[in-house]
Formats: structure tokens, sequence, C-alpha cells
């Protein structure tokens, strides 16, 4: 497996309190690894680690061999727009936006023209089951419509890893079942890393790997074969 994405002995302090005490974690192509954990237990602070939206006291984090972890504001603020697709336990989607604009969204923040960022956008909705609701706004869709909407925006910009945030977290069972199906699906399709934290272990299982975190540090690690 070809390594995309690793921390390496990740540390960090909130204070007095260790919320990572030196963990190591990669994902490679196609690989999904779902991170679960109490309420407290560091498994946030490692997903945000890993995306760069926090940085770690110690430790480092490399993104294609290459660490990120040390990047200014702007560069990383780059790299997460380019490289990296999230996916929130509430979608996060703009209210005011169609559907297919806010998964255009990330493409036109880069510079792509509206049009043709649209059109790009729109290749998304038959594969994710959206077809004719590109014109819905956000509140004119159903959980778990958003949430493959959601999906569909992490993917525009063909990154190389997707985090996902209890991107179920907020859906009944059913509908659980199959958006975290189709993450899973459609992030192997497309050649990305998922590192995902959840709860709630049927939604784990889903992906190929499982990481236990207790108190900062990785408590129980487990690998499935995934059909």
């Amino acid at each position: 497996m070809s390594t995309v994405l690793a921390g390496r002995g990740l540390v960090k302090k909130y204070g007095s309190t260790t919320a990572l005490a030196g963990i190591d974690v990669e994902v490679g192509e196609r690989d999904s690894l779902a991170v679960m954990g109490p309420s407290g237990s560091g498994k946030s602070t490692l997903l945000h680690a890993l995306a760069g939206i926090v940085r770690p006291d110690g430790g480092q984090v490399l993104l294609r061999g290459d660490r990120i972890d040390t990047l200014g504001e702007n560069r990383l603020s780059a790299l997460r727009r380019k490289r990296f697709g999230f996916v929130f336990q509430f979608g996060q989607l703009l209210p005011e936006l169609p559907a297919d604009e806010n998964v255009a969204l990330p493409l036109m923040l880069e510079g792509t023209p509206r049009k043709q960022a649209v059109e790009r956008a729109r290749r998304w909705f038959a594969p994710l089951g959206l077809d004719g609701l590109e014109h819905r706004r956000p509140g004119q869709l159903s959980g778990g419509q958003a949430q493959r909407v959601a999906i569909a925006r992490a993917l525009a910009v063909e990154p190389d890893v997707v985090f996902a945030d209890e991107p179920t977290g907020a859906l009944d069972q059913t509908t659980s079942t199959e958006v975290i199906r189709l993450l899973t699906s459609v992030t192997r399709e497309q050649g990305a890393a998922l590192v995902m934290v959840t709860h709630d272990a049927d939604v784990a299982a889903h992906c190929d790997r499982v990481l236990q975190v207790r108190d900062g540090r990785i408590s129980n690690y487990s690998q499935f074969t995934v059909a």
C-alpha cells in the first residue's frame, strides 16, 4: 500500500490536558480508517492534526512523504482546499446556494470559473443518486441527500484524503448505512484515502481498519477485509 498520509509520534496538549500522547498512524490510497473512542479520547484532535487544522506540539504529519505540519497558514489553507476534502456531521452546506453550487464552491475558491466549476460539480450528482436535485437548496433536501451533496463537495477537488467527522451522526440508521456505504465506496473508487471519526461501531465496520483511541493513545487496532 502506498502511504498517502502519515502521523508520526503525534503529541498535542491543551494546558495540562494531553489530547494526543505520541500516536503513529497512516493511511494509503483507497484505504479507509475509522477512528473511535469515548468523548475526550483524542480522536477528533487526531483528525484535526492530520488535516492541518491544529498543529501538533510534537511529531510530524506527512502527505505523500512531505511534511505539512510546519507549513505556514497560507500554504496550509491552500493545501486543505486543493488536496483534502471534508464531510462534517451536519454537512455545513451554505443555505443560500443550490446543491450544484455548494459542490462547486471549493473549485471556485481555487479560481475555476463558475460555469466550468458547476459543470464539474454536476458530474457527481448521478453517481451519488442526486439526479434532479442540482437546483435545490439545503433546506429542500433530506438529511441523507444533504450528506451526499457534502460528499460530492469533498470529492469535487479530487483530493488525496477525505476527512469525515461523524458524517452519519445526524442521520437515522437506514440513511446512515446508505451514506457510509456510499462514502467508503466512492472514495475507494477515486483512489482517495478516507479518515473518519465516528462513535458508531456499525459505521466503523464499513472501513478497512478501525483505530480505538483512549486518553490520547491507541488502545486497539482492527483490520477488516472489505468486499
